[in-house]
């Protein structure tokens, strides 16, 4: 089992920059793909990135695209997700998520998928203003 926690969330004006962490805990981190979500208020909860066990592998929404980039840390057991250039529809709770099935060709298909995940944070709140 492992334990995530997101930090970094805040208040931004739009166009600014938002660096979101997760610290995972429990068993070895580098076994697990990691994901982050969101879930803006009224709405369902959507994939914005995710990256392999190793970090060789990358996805992106398109609505995140250019903006944002997510990475790793596998000795310091941490995911990142850079904000760039936020927009006012960026505004939402931000997950981390853990899955541990192994990467495999199928990896580009399943990883959007929030069903695929075994565990979650409990969310870190971004907002963006005007």
């Amino acid at each position: 089992q492992v334990q995530l926690v997101e930090s970094g969330g805040g208040l931004v004006q739009a166009g600014g920059s938002l660096r979101l962490s997760c610290a995972a805990s429990g068993r070895t981190f580098s076994d697990y793909n990691m994901g982050w979500f969101r879930q803006a208020p009224g709405k369902e909860r959507e994939f914005v990135a995710a990256v392999s066990w190793t970090g060789g592998s990358t996805l992106y929404a398109d609505s995140v695209k250019g903006r944002f980039t997510i990475s790793r840390d596998n000795d310091k057991r941490k995911v990142f997700l850079q904000m760039n250039s936020l927009k006012l529809e960026d505004t939402a709770v931000y997950y981390c998520a853990a899955d541990q099935t192994p990467s495999s060709s199928t990896w580009y298909v399943r990883i959007p998928r929030i069903f695929e995940y075994d565990y979650w944070g409990q969310g870190t709140q971004v907002t963006v203003s005007s």
